[in-house]
């Protein structure tokens, strides 16, 4: 026996509370309006995102973890990226469209990643950003986690600058948090301690590398990684003779028109193990 609930108590079975719910959440918030979609994104572009995800992995700055979006080239608030899943498995059928919330256009069942917010909020606060990749680099963490900046150990890592901001989660989210950036807000303000910069280090869980292309943050996040290498390796030996301010923009402008080199070369090798 079932009645509306205006009426009385209704006596549904396990399977009808089920259906119920499912019905409910199926149903946007009053006021929600669903995000509409950009359109089709071009295929190279969509090609290309999956290969920065190969890419990454098989460059050692991603594992099961990590991932890379692109801002769609029809409309730029909207963004792409995969469901939630290593890397290394991406393919075409895996991506996905966000607003610059960071609401799924059209998820199709598919599980987003709970930080997709480092995304959305990094796009929003720097309309020249095109491409972001968040990662857990092994070598880069220990720079996030001590009182010794990242600087660009050479010319390779001019993007660097005078050295990578860190964030703190606990200044916006409490002593206790997950470290996991898993709302707008939190992302809001790791997108502030990046500011204008290329990479921003996140104490006690990874990095953010921000550019105008994927291939270019490709670039970045990779040679992040062999710069964090090279620099605790270099204060084995003694202090370190960094680039200066004017050394480091000089070779970041030259590298800028250069990054089709090596991504040529990484895009061979990763989707060669495909």
């Amino acid at each position: 026996m079932s009645m509306c609930l205006c009426c009385g108590p209704a006596s549904l079975s396990r399977r009808g509370l089920f259906a119920t719910a499912l019905a409910a959440a199926a149903v946007p918030a009053w006021g929600q309006v669903q995000p509409k979609s950009a359109g089709a994104a071009a295929p190279g572009l969509i090609d290309d995102l999956v290969a920065a995800n190969r890419i990454l992995y098989d460059q050692g700055v991603v594992d099961g973890f990590g991932h890379v979006s692109v801002r769609h080239d029809k409309e730029p608030d909207r963004y792409l990226l995969s469901r939630s899943m290593a890397p290394a498995l991406v393919t075409v059928d895996d991506i996905i469209e966000y607003d610059l919330d960071s609401n799924p256009v059209d998820p199709k069942g598919r599980t987003s990643y709970l930080e997709r917010y480092i995304h959305g909020e990094i796009y929003k606060a720097r309309p020249d950003v095109v491409a972001v990749v968040h990662s857990h680099s092994p070598a880069v963490i220990p720079f996030a986690d001590t009182d010794v900046p990242l600087r660009p150990m050479n010319h390779i890592a001019g993007f660097l600058g005078p050295g990578a901001p860190v964030f703190e989660i606990r200044d916006t989210g409490g002593p206790a948090t997950d470290t996991l950036i898993r709302n707008a807000s939190l992302g809001h303000a790791l997108a502030a301690t990046l500011g204008g910069h290329a990479i921003a280090l996140m104490r006690g869980h990874g990095s953010v590398a921000a550019a105008q292309s994927i291939r270019h943050v490709v670039f970045r996040a990779i040679y992040t990684e062999v710069n964090a290498r090279m620099q605790a390796e270099a204060m084995k030996l003694g202090t370190p003779k960094f680039l200066n301010a004017e050394e480091a923009a000089g070779a970041s402008k030259a590298n800028d028109a250069l990054v089709d080199r090596p991504w040529a070369l990484w895009k061979q090798r990763a989707m060669g193990k495909a």
